[in-house]
């Protein structure tokens, strides 16, 4: 028998924020599966920073998003996938899909929850571990600024710093959130950057400089940092939200980059393709953390594909207090 699912297009190519009137909520029939395909159930989807720089061009109009989200398989006609079998795709903005098998990947409900393969077991997670560990080059001891610290990444990236025996320090957008970085997660010095010099507070919980530091904003934080890295600092550049919303005049950047020649930073980006063959030793050793109470998470969920748009729009506003969510069905 068929079904009804909803899914979430891209009418129009947003303009500085994004606005309700750039998306729009189909129906569309889902036939059963057949030989060789399972039916799967979103359970969870994720909305993501990333995404916004995709509206420009990467994808098409009038066609439906895509993104992180954990299913559960419904229907299978497919002998790799019993039925009640948890996964993972990039299937997300929709409430069900027919996959052949090749573009889902199982998962362990045992080692955590469903929705954190979509956090800090997923993507999020392992954004944070690569680029702090890999590209950032973490060792013991060291210095450690972390900004957009209450998010998904930066929350992880923060906590495995401290793992590392690191003096961590944090930015976030509110007083609830820096509380939050400063008694759950043990940041050694965090602050509002709504309400604070950021160079100011950088002196003061890092008085010595910064070894690392892991970028999530640009602008006025990556120009603060710029101005405390230690020699041979290594600032690792996961995303600059602060610019993702630019349109005609765009964010202002540092104007000190010619501090990096003398003190030999390396400023490196990345993206998260790059540590996919890390991944079993990630997983092994989040789920360690995890277990032994050493790291924690929290997540932010929306409820309903209707309010997909809306979380997403959340992002870039700080509505959320580490991963957002949206929940598209009950387990």
């Amino acid at each position: 028998m068929s079904l009804i699912s909803r899914e979430v297009h891209l009418k129009s190519r947003p303009v500085g924020n994004p606005a309700d009137s750039n998306f729009t909520i189909i129906e569309r029939t889902i036939d059963p599966p057949d030989a060789g395909e399972v039916l799967v159930q979103n359970i969870y989807m994720s909305v993501d920073p990333y995404m916004r720089g995709r509206m420009r061009e990467a994808w098409d109009l009038d066609r439906v998003l895509e993104g992180a989200a954990v299913g559960k398989v419904i229907k299978s006609n497919n002998k790799h996938f019993k039925e009640g079998t948890y996964v993972t795709s990039s299937k997300s903005w929709r409430e069900y899909f027919v996959s052949d098998g090749s573009n889902i990947n199982p998962i362990d409900p045992d080692l955590a929850p469903v929705s954190a393969y979509l956090g800090i077991m997923g993507m999020p997670g392992l954004t944070a571990y690569g680029g702090l560990l890999i590209t950032g080059q973490l060792k013991e001891g060291e210095t450690v600024f972390v900004s957009a610290a209450s998010g998904a990444v930066g929350s992880v990236a923060g906590q495995i710093a401290k793992i590392k025996n690191c003096r961590v320090i944090g930015s976030a957008g509110s007083d609830e959130k820096v509380s939050h970085l400063l008694q759950e997660y043990h940041f050694d010095h965090a602050f509002n950057y709504r309400s604070s010099n950021i160079l100011d507070e950088l002196k003061q919980g890092a008085p010595k400089g910064l070894d690392v530091y892991f970028e999530n904003v640009g602008g006025a934080h990556l120009q603060a940092a710029i101005a405390c890295m230690r020699p041979h600092g290594r600032i690792p550049v996961c995303g600059m939200i602060a610019t993702y919303n630019d349109s005609d005049t765009p964010t202002p950047g540092p104007t000190n980059l010619s501090s990096i020649i003398y003190n030999r930073v390396t400023l490196q980006g990345f993206t998260v393709n790059e540590f996919l063959d890390k991944q079993p030793q990630f997983l092994h050793d989040m789920s360690s953390w995890l277990r032994d109470g050493k790291i924690k998470y929290q997540e932010t969920v929306f409820a309903g594909i209707e309010k997909a748009v809306e979380a997403f729009q959340g992002l870039f506003s700080g509505v959320n207090d580490g991963k957002m969510l949206v929940k598209l069905a009950d387990d």
